[in-house]
């Protein structure tokens, strides 16, 4: 199973020739990210961060860019995760439009780490390990 969303790709975000401007396609895939969490964990990322003190930097991403985004597009989304390591995770963006094109695919890797002191890896809690198994490719 995967999450999915969709987002609308408004005038703010394209460039001249009318497309979303490439860094757009990074800042989509954290805002679905942080939706994700909803799904999976039953909690706004905002809580992770600030109740639980966990956060998730990226550390690694690998990225295609297969077809265009336009201004009035439609974004889907497609997010799951390829792996949960010890304190780490790697996820897996498809993003189509309306068209069912699919126009952007990527790999990331965040490392989990203490809100208290960012440098430092921390284990995936358990809790946490089970709810985002609910996305996990088998």
């Amino acid at each position: 199973m995967s999450f999915t969303s969709s987002r609308r790709i408004d005038f703010p975000m394209v460039d001249l020739a009318g497309i979303a401007y490439y860094p757009r396609f990074w800042d989509l895939a954290h805002r679905f990210f942080e939706e994700s969490w909803e799904f999976t964990c039953d909690m706004h990322y905002n809580e992770i961060l600030n109740k639980h003190r966990i956060g998730f930097p990226l550390v690694h991403s690998e990225a295609t860019f297969h077809n265009p985004l336009k201004y009035g597009d439609t974004a889907f989304c497609e997010l799951s995760i390829i792996d949960i390591g010890n304190s780490s995770i790697k996820w897996y963006y498809e993003i189509s439009n309306q068209n069912q094109e699919l126009c952007w695919s990527a790999t990331q890797t965040t490392v989990c780490t203490s809100m208290d002191s960012i440098k430092e890896k921390i284990s995936v809690p358990d809790w946490m390990r089970t709810n985002l198994s609910k996305i996990l490719q088998k």
